[in-house]
């Protein structure tokens, strides 16, 4: 779940990338922050490093330039390098994976996406999936980008939730609905 101060704080980087005179496109922005967001979960010395008030400001600024320009991650674009400092100095490292989750939900809300996450009782094959993201961009009006998950105990089928409307198509669905059926009566 994204916080209320990471929501903020994603807010302030998406209105300084969708700026007109933004140096850096908004998916650049959020392939940077993720390369970000790996090397500190990478790496618990680092993590610690950021998150320790032993260590001033400064120091953790540089840390993070160095390990950043070393890892092969190539270079930030000045926007983010100062949104991050601003995380390092405000001391919200440890919701920085929280930031990142909210910019690109915020990003894709900006760009006009529905976010759907889908649920089914094993992978689907690429045509599947294809198939499913026109179903449900149809749905939602807007172009809809999916995130898949598998549990097995749907028994087959798929669940699909955009927003706070679920679209229960699984077998295992089918059959509670029919047991409370019978049930009634």
């Amino acid at each position: 779940m994204v916080s209320v101060v990471a929501t903020r704080y994603a807010k302030a980087l998406l209105d300084v990338v969708i700026e007109r005179r933004s140096s850096v496109e908004p998916a650049a922005a959020l392939a940077q922050l993720r390369v970000v967001e790996q090397l500190i979960e990478a790496s618990p010395e680092l993590r610690n490093v950021l998150l320790s008030p032993a260590v001033p400001p400064a120091r953790k600024r540089a840390v993070i330039t160095r390990i950043i320009e070393a890892s092969g991650g190539g270079t930030l674009s000045r926007s983010v390098r100062n949104f991050i400092f601003v995380v390092i100095d405000h001391r919200r490292v440890a919701e920085f994976a929280s930031i990142v989750a909210a910019f690109e939900m915020l990003l894709d809300q900006h760009l006009g996406f529905v976010r759907a996450d889908v649920t089914t009782a094993r992978p689907l094959e690429a045509a599947q999936q294809a198939g499913l993201e026109t179903e449900i961009s149809r749905v939602a009006g807007k172009k809809a980008k999916l995130k898949y998950s598998i549990e097995p105990e749907l028994i087959a089928g798929a669940v699909a939730r955009i927003g706070s409307t679920v679209y229960d198509g699984s077998v295992r669905g089918q059959l509670d609905r029919l047991r409370l059926k019978l049930a009634r009566g």
